[in-house]
């Protein structure tokens, strides 16, 4: 009964280390962050321009990540603005620009960052003062 038990264990171990890289794979993590393009970036907005807020997807697929809006149906970024990174891990960096928002899809960017902390930088092409949204996120 004793070596039953002990085989019992052991095969508990092994199925739990090959699939708990699928589970930690597949959970993706929303991270919020803000974007303040209010005249000389007042973090409250003003009456015409709230704060805006967007999101960072981590875990959909690993070494990438999603900025988008943080609004349901992730809406709420700003369309067609500018992104940075950095892979502050390896040193990478890139750039990419949000989507339009056109046909009912939301605005959205995947970056293509490998593995690691990544600061990220979204700024607004449209004309004014803005304030970027700064963040950094680990990469899995």
């Amino acid at each position: 009964m004793n070596l039953v038990r002990r085989l019992a264990v052991c095969a508990a171990v092994a199925a739990g280390s090959v699939l708990a890289p699928v589970a930690m794979a597949s959970a993706a993590v929303t991270v919020p962050f803000q974007i303040d393009p209010a005249p000389f970036g007042n973090p409250n907005g003003s009456f015409d321009v709230p704060p805006i807020r967007c999101a960072t997807v981590v875990g959909e697929q690993p070494g990438t990540l999603t900025i988008t809006g943080g609004k349901d149906g992730r809406w709420g970024c700003l369309l067609s603005a500018d992104v940075h990174w950095l892979n502050l891990s390896t040193g990478a960096f890139g750039s990419a620009r949000l989507s339009d928002g056109l046909h009912g899809f939301p605005p959205a960017a995947t970056l293509q960052t490998g593995t690691g902390q990544v600061a990220v930088t979204v700024v607004s092409t449209v004309g004014g003062t803005t304030t970027p949204g700064l963040a950094t996120f680990y990469v899995p």
